[in-house]
Formats: structure tokens, sequence, C-alpha cells
């Protein structure tokens, strides 16, 4: 079986045999996700069994995905191949990037048809002012306020490359790509980059600067797949080859930027409209939210769970040592200063995509406040009571049982508490690989600038974060023996 489905058990790994179903990928980007769903509803439509795990992280996230067999197809664009991903650094034919791809077991099916180049975008009315028509015209007026997206600052066919080409002597801050044609129509900013077919350059009637010393390639949207997918599905995807052009693909991009269109049926009416005959597909703002919920709770609860027993383990092992405890919690502590997106990232090779990286990520997030609570908690034990203890006879267990663990059980809750909100806050990326929860809404609304799609996520993670402070109030009241809690109180003896 090419593909094993893993989830988390609290006391170890269980693997789910499923069936094979074609998983579809796409970028967190408008388009992206609009060709994701045309390739999926054709696949369905041929009668095969598809997996979506739309709105990835990126480039980078992708194409790992890919390499690693957690997905089986993706548009991804020439330009982008040539330049970012194969680093060629010279323009290469779609034959030449099939061959640097044929090593990898990776294969490129035919263009879909439009060519979806970087641009770079200006408000209207700064255009108008400075007369701005092309991007050379930029190094006149720096004090213009630039801000592109974050994979774009980075990328050899981004910013660098038009530095070089084009003699930009600074560096421009970094920002969403979805987030930044609201900046633009709020005038916060003023230039940015964008794709040359998206829609928000019509919504936001932005001007694009012309490429006069051509420094962009071409970016042909291609269906990249892995060579083991079947000819069967290969087929029914290279019937979608040269059905859209730059007009078309930016009409269809429009059509959910502007119209409020979905993806799915974005997606159907153009296949109808190329002669598919494609079968509505339900969806239920309700129904999604419940999975997206479950799906939530589920991954910080296996995470969550497996920290505590971890956590609590190790700080018993190491307290009474203390270079050894230090050695712990700076370890701990210093996978809580790697950037969430870049932790996920880079699990990606090892662990893939979905539930059991964004698991992993989480366990990692928790471990902290769970380890330091309960090492610091134990560790500063009232000597007088341990040797008490001592004194009684107590064997090395029941002085743990009966005297540590009760008297650090209030610090040891307040850390799990800690590591519970982090978990539900941080479980919101996890859709980035496409491990789904309450994140999935949430980058699908900054991809479209959709304020009630993002709080369909952001609010009911909010809610959860809430409930989790009441249920561990709860928890409080029953583990914390109550005479710790009449030392906690204040003294309210009053005096005569």
């Amino acid at each position: 079986m090419k593909r094993l489905v893993v989830t988390v058990a609290l006391f170890g790994w269980l693997p789910l045999f499923a069936g094979e179903p074609i998983v579809v990928a796409s970028k967190n980007f408008t388009e992206s996700y609009l060709l994701g769903e045309i390739i999926a509803q054709r696949l369905e439509q041929a009668g095969m069994e598809v997996d979506r795990r739309f709105g990835l992280g990126g480039t980078l996230i992708c194409f790992e995905a890919l390499l690693a067999g957690e997905i089986d197809v993706y548009v991804e664009y020439s330009g982008t191949l040539e330049q970012t991903i194969l680093k060629l650094g010279k323009r290469t034919s779609i034959r030449g990037l099939k061959e640097h791809l044929e090593p990898r077991g990776l294969s490129l099916l035919s263009p879909l048809g439009f060519n979806n180049t970087y641009a770079i975008a200006v408000r209207k009315e700064v255009a108008e002012e400075f007369s701005l028509e092309r991007i050379s015209q930029l190094t006149d007026y720096r004090d213009l306020r630039v801000v592109v997206s974050h994979e774009f600052l980075e990328r050899e066919d981004g910013w660098p490359g038009m530095r070089r080409v084009y003699g930009f002597d600074w560096i421009p801050e970094g920002i969403e790509h979805g987030l930044a044609y609201q900046a633009m129509a709020d005038g916060s900013i003023d230039i940015t980059d964008a794709y040359s077919t998206d829609g928000e350059l019509q919504r936001y009637d932005l001007t694009v600067l012309a490429d006069d010393k051509a420094f962009f390639p071409t970016y042909l949207a291609i269906p990249l797949i892995r060579d083991d997918l079947s000819p069967r599905a290969q087929a029914a995807i290279e019937d979608l080859a040269s059905t859209l052009d730059d007009s078309s693909m930016a009409s269809l991009n429009a059509s959910v930027v502007f119209e409020g269109e979905d993806f799915a049926s974005a997606a159907r009416n153009h296949l109808r409209s190329i002669g598919f005959d494609v079968a509505d597909r339900g969806s239920n703002t309700f129904d999604d939210l419940i999975r997206n919920t479950q799906r939530h709770l589920w991954l910080t609860a296996i995470a969550l769970l497996t920290a505590t027993v971890v956590g609590i383990v190790l700080a018993l092992a190491v307290f009474q040592v203390a270079w050894i405890s230090n050695a712990v919690l700076y370890v701990a502590g210093l996978l809580q200063t790697i950037p969430s997106i870049a932790l996920l990232a880079l699990m990606i090779p090892i662990f893939g995509i979905g539930m059991l990286p964004a698991v992993m990520a989480l366990f990692l997030y928790s471990l902290l406040p769970i380890v330091r609570n309960s090492v610091t908690a134990l560790a500063t034990v009232d000597p007088v009571l341990r040797r008490v203890g001592k004194a009684m006879g107590l064997t090395r267990y029941d002085e743990i049982r009966y005297v540590y663990v009760p008297l650090a059980m209030p610090a040891i809750l307040a850390g799990v508490r800690t590591a519970a909100v982090i978990s539900i806050g941080t479980a919101t990326l996890a859709a980035f690989i496409g491990a789904g929860g309450l994140g999935d809404p949430i980058v699908t609304g900054l991809a479209l600038n959709d304020t009630s799609l993002i709080l369909q996520g952001a609010i009911p993670a909010a809610v959860l974060a809430i409930a989790t402070e009441l249920m561990f109030e709860g928890i409080e009241r029953v583990l914390v023996p109550r005479h710790l809690k009449v030392l906690e109180q204040p003294d309210r003896k009053s005096t005569r």
C-alpha cells in the first residue's frame, strides 16, 4: 500500500489502513484553490475517489509533500519550477523541466493553457500621481510604501532577482499575499506583488506596471504529478489541457473574489462549460464547522495528553539533578523559539503532511510549560516536609506519590492549562500542512480576503480556549487537595 494513514493514540501509534484516493493539493491562494478543485472534480467525474488537501502553506510544502508521496498532484507554474524549485537560473523549456524532474519520480502533464506571471501592482491614484507605467520607474520613488508577499520576498524570481535586474537598493517588508490587497484598498501600502490573473486586480482597480526589463519568466500553469499516478487519472487530468486562457482564468478568479462564488461551484461551472457533466457537491457550513471543530479537538487532545504524560514523567526523572533539569528546560525552550510554520515544514520530509506532523509539532510546543512548571514545583517542595516523609519511613515511590506530586499539583496543572491554550491557538496553523481543523476556514478566508470565513475559524477557536480554561478550573477542584487550597487563601482571621 502506497500510503499509510497514521494517527496518534495516547500510548502509541495506531496505523489505520485506508483506501487509495487520489490526493489533490493546492497552495494557499485563490487560483491554486480553484485549479485544485477543477482537477479534483474532473477526477471524481471520471469515477475516481479524491482526497482534497487544499491551502498548503506555499511552494516548499507542496513540493516536499509530493516528493514524500503524501499528495499525488497539484498545479505548479513553470517559472516557479525553473527559478525556485529546481533553481536552474536560466530560461528552460517544458521538456527541459521534465528532464530535471524525472530523476525525482515526478512528471509534468500538459499545460492548462494560461500564463500567470508575477506582476507589480500599484494603487491607481498613486500610479496617476507619479505617472508610473514601468517597474524601472520605481527607482526614483523610494518614499512609496512597497510591501510584498513573504514568498516573493525570498524567491529568486521575486525581489532578490528584481534588485539585481532593476537596481533597487532597498528591501521591502513582507505581508501575507491575501492581506496585501486589502492593505492596498485601505491605502496602507502603495505597491505590492501580484499574479497577473488575480481577480483582485480588477476588484481594487489596481495598475499593473510593465516589466520593461523582461525579468519575470513565463509561468505556465501545469499539473505536477508523481510518476506512479495511475494512467487513468493522468488521462483524466490531461483532458483539462489548454482549456483555460489568461482571460478565462482571470474571470474564474473574479467570480470567487467579486461575486462570492465558492471554489466548488466556480470549478463546476467551468468544467460544465467545457463539456464535462459534473455533479453538484453539497456543502453545509454547519457540517463543516462541526467537522473542523472535531478535528481541531482531536489534534490538540492527542498532543496535549501525550505531552502531559511525557512532560510529567520527564520532570519526575530529572528534578533532583539541577544540571540535568536545566538542560531539559533549555532544550524545551529552544523548541519554542522555532516558528510554528517553519517547524511544520521541517517535519514534512520525516512525517509527511496531515495529522501526524501537526500532532508532533503541538506536542513539542506543549512540553515547555508542562516540564518547566513541573520541575520548578517539584524542586521547591518544602524541605521540612521532605524530611518528615523520610522520618516516617516513606519509600521513594511513596515520597513521590504522597509528598511531591500533591504539593506540586497546582503548578503542574497550571503548566498543562497553559499548554492547552497554546495548542488550541497553534493548531490553526495545521491547515497549512493539510491537517484540517479550525485553521481551514481561516486559511481560505485569508486567500479570499473574506472576514466571515476567517471568523468561522477564529471564533470557535476562541470559544474552545475559554471552554478549556473552565474545564481546567473544574479539574483543579477535583485534583488539588483541599488543604492546599486553604493554604493559598489569604488569612482572614480578625484581630481583637
